[in-house]
C-alpha cells in the first residue's frame, strides 16, 4: 500500500469513529510540538493515536517512541484499548517482548516499502529509559506527560522531530508547564476554548513558534452522550481537586481537607447498619452483607498522638461499604504501653466481638506491613493456636495513597436530586474515624500529598477494603 493510499484509508476508517470537527482540525494542523490538556474522556488518546500514526507514516525517520508511566499502562490505555492503536490500525504488529532485532517492546509499522519501529517505553525506571535514549527519533508521544520525570522529557524532546504530550491537568507549578506546555499556543480558531485561568499561565511564558496547545472537554468527544457525561460527573465529588482536574479540565493543587465531601449523610446508626445483616428465610430482604473485612494500622510511640487503629466493616451485595466498628489505642495515653504481643490479643478480641455482633467473620484481615514486629507476633500466634481461623495478611499497598483517596471520594459522592446515594457509610459510634475524616488534610507545600497525621483509622479502613475495591460502588452490584 502506498503512503497516499494508507493516509486515505486512515481518513476513511477513522471517520467511523465520529471525530469532531475540532479533532479533525487538530489532525490537520502541522506542529513541531503539541500538548493536549483537558478533562477525562474527552477523546484525546484516540485522536492522538490517529495523528501520531499518520505522522509516523510521513516521517523519514525509522525509529519513533510512545512513552507512558509503564509499558503495561501503555498496553492497556493506548495499544489494546477500545479504539486503541491495534483496533484503529490492524496492520500494526505489536512485539510486547521485543524480537531478535529489537529487545525493547515495540510496534512494527509497514507502509509502502519501509518498516517503521515504534518503541514502547516506560518512564517509571530511569535506568531503563536512559539506556534506550541513544538515538534520534522521528515522532514521540508521551502520555500523561505531567507525571514523567522532567529529565526524561528534556532528553527525549531534544531527540524528536515531532513531539506530542497528553495529560489531564495537574499542579501548575510542575516544571513541564513552565519549560514546555505554557510556551505553546492554541490556533486562532480555538483560543476562546481555553479557560481564563489557563490563559494566565500561558501568558506568563513566551510563545514558541510551531508549539501548539489544545484544550479538550467532554463536549469535544462526540461519542460522549449526555448520559455518559452525567455519569462521569457523578464519579467525582464537586469541589474537590480531582473534580476540578478530571471534569472541568482545570489545573490545580490539592488544598484543604482530603475528604471534603464527608458530611452527616455518610453517618448512620448501628440499628440502621444491622438492617443489612442477612436474615434467613426473608424473601423481602434485597440488600445484605456479603463480605466482612478488617484492617489494622499500628504505631507504638509513647511520645506522639499516633495510634494502634482497628476497623471492622461490611460490604453489601449492592456495593455499599459500611464501617461498623473501631478500636483505637494510644500508647502516649497509657501507663503501661502496648507491645506487639498485646496488639495480637487485642485485635483477636476485637474481631471476635464483631463476629458475634454482626453475624459474620472477617476471615482475612489486613495488617500494616511496615510493622514486621507485629506481623511476626501474629505468625507466632498462628503457630501456637492451630484452631485460629483468621488469616493475617500484609496490607496491600501497591494501590497508591492518591488512588485510595480518589476511590473513596467517588464512593462518598451523592446527588439527592438525582436519587444517587453514597456507597460509603460509617456507624456513628466510630468517633475516631469520624474525627479523622473531618481533619485529614493536604500538605500545603506539596501537591497531591496528604499530611502524615490524622490518618491511622483512615489507613486501617483502607487496608480492609483495598482487596475488595472492585465490589464497592453503585456500579459494582452483584
Amino acid at each position: 500500500m502506498s503512503l497516499q493510499s494508507f493516509l486515505l484509508s486512515v481518513r476513511q476508517g477513522v471517520s467511523l469513529v465520529l471525530l469532531s470537527d475540532k479533532y479533525w482540525d487538530y489532525i490537520d494542523t502541522p506542529a513541531r510540538a503539541e500538548f493536549l490538556e483537558g478533562s477525562t474522556a474527552s477523546g484525546k488518546t484516540t485522536t492522538v493515536a490517529v495523528k501520531f500514526i499518520m505522522n509516523v507514516a510521513e516521517s523519514d525517520m525509522k525509529l519513533h517512541v510512545i512513552a507512558g508511566n509503564t509499558t503495561g499502562v501503555i498496553e492497556k490505555n493506548i495499544i489494546n484499548a477500545d479504539m486503541g492503536l491495534l483496533q484503529i490500525f490492524p496492520n500494526l504488529e505489536y512485539c510486547g517482548n521485543g524480537d531478535k532485532e529489537n529487545k525493547l517492546p515495540h510496534i512494527k509499522f509497514k507502509t509502502g516499502s519501509s518498516t517503521k519501529i515504534i518503541y514502547i517505553l516506560g518512564y517509571d525506571n530511569a535506568s531503563k529509559w536512559k539506556n534506550a535514549l541513544g538515538s534520534q527519533f522521528g515522532c514521540v508521544w508521551v502520555d500523561e506527560c505531567n507525571t514523567a520525570n522532567i529529565d526524561f522529557i528534556r532528553e527525549i524532546f531534544g531527540r524528536s522531530e515531532y513531539f506530542v504530550g497528553t495529560l489531564n491537568p495537574d499542579a501548575p507549578t510542575l516544571p513541564i508547564y513552565s519549560e514546555y506546555i505554557n510556551h505553546a499556543r492554541p490556533i486562532d480558531k480555538y483560543k476562546a476554548d481555553v479557560p481564563e485561568e489557563i490563559w494566565k499561565d500561558l501568558n506568563g511564558c513566551e510563545p514558541i513558534k510551531g508549539w501548539v496547545y489544545w484544550f479538550f472537554t467532554f463536549e469535544d468527544n462526540v461519542s460522549m452522550t449526555p448520559e455518559k457525561i452525567e455519569q462521569k460527573k457523578m464519579s467525582y465529588p464537586p469541589g474537590t481537586k480531582i473534580y476540578k482536574n478530571k471534569i472541568l479540565g482545570l489545573r490545580g493543587k490539592a488544598t484543604g481537607l482530603v475528604f471534603s465531601n464527608f458530611c452527616k449523610r455518610h453517618v448512620i446508626t448501628k440499628e440502621q447498619a444491622k438492617a443489612f445483616i442477612k436474615r434467613e428465610y426473608d424473601d423481602k430482604q434485597t440488600e445484605w452483607f456479603v463480605i466482612y473485612t478488617s484492617g489494622l494500622d499500628t504505631a507504638y510511640s509513647t511520645k506522639s498522638p499516633d495510634t494502634i487503629a482497628m476497623s471492622f466493616m461490611g460490604i453489601t451485595n449492592k456495593g455499599k461499604l459500611i464501617v461498623l466498628d473501631e478500636k483505637v489505642y494510644n500508647n502516649a495515653a497509657l501507663d503501661i504501653p502496648i507491645a506487639p504481643s498485646d496488639t495480637v490479643r487485642n485485635y483477636i478480641d476485637f474481631l471476635e466481638r464483631n463476629r458475634k455482633e454482626w453475624g459474620g467473620m472477617s476471615k482475612n484481615v489486613f495488617i500494616d506491613n511496615a510493622d514486621q514486629a507485629t506481623i511476626t507476633e501474629f505468625a507466632k500466634y498462628k503457630r501456637e493456636h492451630i484452631d485460629c481461623q483468621y488469616i493475617f495478611n500484609n496490607a496491600y499497598k501497591k494501590v497508591t495513597i492518591i488512588d485510595r483517596i480518589n476511590l473513596q471520594l467517588g464512593w462518598m459522592s451523592f446527588n439527592d436530586e438525582k436519587g444517587r446515594e453514597p456507597s460509603f457509610y460509617i456507624v456513628d459510634t466510630c468517633t475516631n474515624y469520624k474525627t479523622e475524616l473531618e481533619t485529614y488534610s493536604w500538605l500545603e507545600d506539596k501537591d497531591c500529598e496528604p499530611e502524615d497525621g490524622n490518618d491511622h483509622m483512615v489507613n486501617s479502613v483502607q487496608y480492609g477494603w483495598i482487596p475488595y475495591r472492585s465490589r464497592i460502588g453503585i456500579e459494582n452490584k452483584t
